[in-house]
């Protein structure tokens, strides 16, 4: 008998992120949708460094394997394949076997072997593990449908692991691009589930999106603590210097405009997923690559990956010399790949040693590219 599939995939979670995982891999594709890696498998292996979980994917063309430790970044990699479009699920455990087919109208056909808890009695437990309830009104207003529902609770798991355990209050927000804004909401919606008084500022160049946001804000009761303003990232109106300041997916230098701006806030705590890296690729195609590593450029896709890296790598550089400590960890976002990347930055206010101004400048000058952001900050 069909199961509904978020139920299932929340039952797999918890199975891949168990102690008795022996052996997990996913495959195939659901109708309609095309996963970005034709194959993923997860197992359990002890390494120099303690026990890991191992993870190979396969895009066709070669496999990737890494190797990620048991706790968050565990539970962000599991999201992110998770809210990938397979249509065929096989976990094994030492004590039982699930398998599962999403079949075309999206429920799950699952056969259990073994000693599997029935899903009833799981029910609690599937609660307790989502960061924001999936009975939460805010899911009745944008949606809740499974692979939301993990885009948000790994964004979440971003955001606390960013933020201390006692939370200033009031805790004061800034979302620059903020689109839809469902993501905004979920910030909300969490933090104030924590105990602090939030205060949140959606910005967004449209109008059209300020006007449906700050209805969504209504329908949800928190105008009073949400609003938004039309805007650009650079020039917005804010009615406060924030806390934290939020960039997810604000495309090539509007990324840079937002690390900016929250440089000269100087915000605590600043969470930025890039997306796109046109600046620094057009630089790179027509400047000189230097010696040994011209077959890096030679080929535009790696070019345009190596650009990627290497733009991400010069931001954190900088948000380091302003102060800032900065980790690079994965994000999972629906409209891409599992390879995305955040940065998560926590002021500091500690001076750049003189060999972190050394290594940045030998980087930038070694490829001989002005990142956007070291122009904006001056």
């Amino acid at each position: 008998m069909p199961e509904p599939l978020d139920h299932v995939l929340a039952e797999v979670r918890e199975l891949l992120l168990a102690p008795g995982l022996t052996r997990a891999v996913a495959a195939g594709r659901r109708r309609g949708h095309v996963p970005s890696v034709t194959r993923a498998q997860l197992r359990p292996v002890t390494l120099k460094h303690g026990r890991k979980l191992q993870i190979v994917t396969d895009d066709g063309a070669r496999p990737y394997t890494r190797n990620v430790t048991p706790g968050d970044e565990a539970a962000a990699a599991v999201d992110a394949l998770l809210a990938e479009p397979f249509g065929n699920w096989h976990v094994e455990t030492e004590n039982a076997t699930v398998q599962v087919r999403v079949t075309k109208k999206g429920d799950a056909q699952v056969h259990r072997a073994g000693a599997v808890a029935p899903v009833a009695s799981q029910e609690h437990d599937r609660t307790k593990q989502w960061l924001l309830d999936p009975g939460d009104p805010l899911f009745e207003v944008i949606g809740g449908n499974a692979a939301k529902r993990r885009q948000i609770d790994a964004f979440l798991r971003a955001l606390a692991a960013t933020l201390p355990e006692q939370l200033p209050t009031p805790l004061r927000v800034v979302d620059l691009g903020c689109g839809n804004a469902y993501l905004t909401f979920a910030a909300y919606r969490y933090l104030a589930g924590r105990g602090a008084h939030v205060k949140v500022v959606g910005v967004d160049v449209r109008e059209d999106q300020r006007v449906r946001n700050s209805a969504v804000a209504e329908r949800l009761d928190c105008a009073a603590d949400v609003t938004f303003v039309a805007g650009t990232i650079e020039e917005a109106e804010v009615p406060f210097a924030p806390d934290l300041v939020l960039a997810l997916h604000a495309c090539d230098t509007a990324t840079d405009q937002a690390l900016a701006r929250a440089v000269r806030w100087q915000a605590r705590w600043v969470l930025a997923a890039p997306c796109c890296h046109h600046d620094i690729a057009a630089q790179l195609k027509g400047s000189a690559t230097p010696t040994p590593y011209a077959e890096v450029t030679r080929h535009a896709i790696l070019r345009e990956r190596f650009a990627d890296v290497l733009t991400d790598s010069l931001r954190a550089g900088l948000l380091r010399l302003h102060g800032y400590r900065v980790d690079v960890v994965e994000f999972i976002d629906s409209a891409h790949t599992p390879r995305n990347l955040l940065l998560r930055a926590r002021r500091t206010g500690a001076d750049p040693t003189d060999e972190q101004r050394t290594e940045y400048d030998a980087l930038a000058g070694q490829w001989g590219v002005t990142p956007a952001l070291a122009k904006m900050l001056g």
